[in-house]
């Protein structure tokens, strides 16, 4: 009961729920990472998690994914950070993650990594036209009268 009902949370989370195992490759994919990534279940079980990074940003991923596995910790321990990821279709966008390394038994040899993600998009794009603004006002207070 209690394995059924944790899968039914994971499944129903409306936060995107992604676990990849020490190979980096997509063993967990839950309807909100369809939701917010475009690719479904399906489609996202045994691929790398690459279908989500942007192209400029896998170099440092990977490295840090190793480094993380190796001290069965990541370096973020557990902090949101927000950054960019690539959707199905190849559109860019904003979202909000949390890594950790998932362990056997919670202590032993790490099995891989879990990623929650949320998608941030239309928030980051709310702040940055507000901070342009702002900018802009700024800019017009500096400037002559007259002109």
């Amino acid at each position: 009961m209690e394995t059924e009902l944790a899968g039914t949370i994971l499944a129903q989370s409306p936060d995107a729920i992604i676990f990849a195992g020490t190979d980096g490759m997509v063993a967990y994919w839950n309807a909100a990472a369809t939701r917010i990534f475009g690719h479904s279940e399906a489609d996202a079980m045994g691929q790398s998690l690459d279908i989500i990074i942007p192209e400029q940003f896998r170099e440092a991923h990977w490295k840090a994914y190793d480094i993380a596995l190796a001290n069965g910790a990541t370096k973020y321990g557990g902090r949101a950070l927000a950054t960019r990821a690539t959707r199905q279709d190849g559109t860019t966008i904003y979202v909000e993650l949390s890594f950790s390394i998932v362990r056997r038994d919670g202590i032993g040899e790490a099995l891989g990594a879990m990623a929650c993600a949320r998608d941030i998009n239309e928030r980051f794009e709310s702040d940055r036209a507000m901070r342009r603004e702002l900018r802009e006002l700024r800019a017009a207070q500096k400037a002559p009268a007259g002109h």
